[in-house]
């Protein structure tokens, strides 16, 4: 019987492996639906008989083993389970490693000798396999630590920081930056730059020591809702004078200092003292960034204060960011194109049920950093927080997947 490249296929309740043969009695629990038309080659491993999974399983016990299981469950941290994925996902990933396209040395090197075919075999194999079985009480437990809301998570944490930075993160003190009206992805890196060194502030770096990624995402986020309010601090300077220098900035920090670049702060507003104290810790190379060291030494210290006055008597205005979304809502968000509760009916398309749950987490900040390339995902998981992706990541850990049987339609 002549294939179809239009494909049918069906997500059973119970795991049945694709290569096994088994037969299946349709249920309630059975979802039949129609795969996205696509050229033939993107579906050759989703059509491996079985002697090319049995080669495939060859392929495995070889090349991939090491990693990821004979049984396509990995025990290796941040390596994924393969058992029961998509077959032309997982294809098509394979020739993304060999061509370089998808970057990671040791993937790269172990399939650098493989032929597509091999490629193909290897592919059907894993997706014959039952899938692994849901995450264990360790990771539910990870998920409901981290599953308070962020918001007031951050609130809670940032209790400590209003002795200096003033309530709302309206500073009062004198050399000590407001805080509010900052972009969680500045703030997030200024405080890991404290945290890890870069920036030499000792109270900084002690108070910080123990927070978490997640715990510095929390507190931007609380910070970046407040409303914005300029310092309540004096401003020694010429404001007048200090306008006329800050042409040159406005190119990076935004007009009358209010950034459109989310790393990149807003000046509006801030403690004057803490301006002239940044700049002349950029002049001095004490604070490093290139840029900003070559603009600093062209200003005197008179030159730095009026600079700083002019900024400070500026409106600071809130950044451009929205309260979070739930995990329930990032969920069904997700489940559009990797399925309900992450098992993904088009071959394609990668499931997500019950996968690792540390390498899910590294790759959606592989896809925010850029180091994984997709468009569509690159904009998701830009607008995650820390405490997001690890939600999500222990979401799917949590759900049961579900293998899916392709059942090719005869031509018409």
């Amino acid at each position: 019987m002549k294939r179809s490249t239009q494909t049918i296929f069906i997500t059973l309740a119970t795991l049945v492996a694709v290569a096994s043969g088994a037969g299946y009695s349709p249920s309630a629990a059975a979802q039949p639906a129609r795969v996205q038309q696509a050229g033939a080659d993107d579906l050759r491993a989703v059509y491996a008989n079985a002697a090319e999974v049995a080669e495939g399983k060859r392929v495995a016990e070889t090349s991939c083993a090491n990693c990821h299981g004979t049984n396509g469950i990995s025990t290796t941290t941040e390596v994924p389970n393969l058992a029961g994925q998509r077959a032309a996902y997982l294809h098509f990933e394979l020739r993304a490693y060999k061509s370089g396209s998808r970057g990671d040395t040791a993937m790269n090197a172990a399939i650098n000798f493989l032929s597509d075919d091999a490629l193909l075999k290897a592919a059907a194999y894993y997706a014959s396999l039952d899938p692994a079985q849901p995450a264990s009480a360790a990771i539910g437990a990870k998920a409901s630590s981290a599953s308070t809301d962020p918001v007031q998570a951050g609130k809670a944490m940032a209790a400590g920081c209003v002795a200096c930075h003033g309530e709302g993160g309206v500073s009062k003190t004198p050399g000590t930056p407001s805080l509010v009206g900052l972009d969680p992805k500045y703030l997030v890196t200024a405080m890991k730059a404290y945290k890890g060194g870069q920036r030499k502030n000792d109270v900084m770096k002690s108070m910080l020591a123990k927070a978490t990624d997640a715990d510095l995402s929390n507190i931007a986020l609380h910070y970046a809702l407040q409303k914005p309010a300029r310092a309540q601090t004096t401003v020694p300077g010429d404001q007048e004078a200090g306008k006329s220098a800050s042409a040159v900035c406005a190119g990076c920090h935004g007009d009358q200092g209010v950034s459109g670049t989310p790393v990149t702060p807003s000046l509006a507003g801030q403690n004057a003292q803490y301006l002239a104290a940044a700049l002349r810790a950029y002049k001095d190379g004490s604070r490093s960034d290139e840029s900003m060291k070559a603009f600093a030494a062209s200003l005197d210290d008179g030159a730095i204060k009026n600079l700083s006055a002019y900024y400070a008597a500026q409106q600071p205005q809130p950044p451009k960011v929205s309260k979070p979304v739930s995990i329930a809502e990032w969920a069904q968000k997700c489940d559009r194109c990797h399925g309900i509760n992450g098992n993904s009916t088009d071959p394609r398309l990668p499931a997500l049920a019950a996968q690792r749950a540390d390498y899910l987490e590294k790759v959606l900040h592989a896809y925010r950093t850029g180091a994984r390339k997709s468009p569509q995902m690159a904009a998701m998981s830009d607008v995650l927080t820390e405490t997001d992706i690890m939600n999500l990541a222990a979401h799917y850990a949590r759900q049961k997947a579900r293998a899916v049987v392709y059942v090719t339609l005869p031509a018409k």
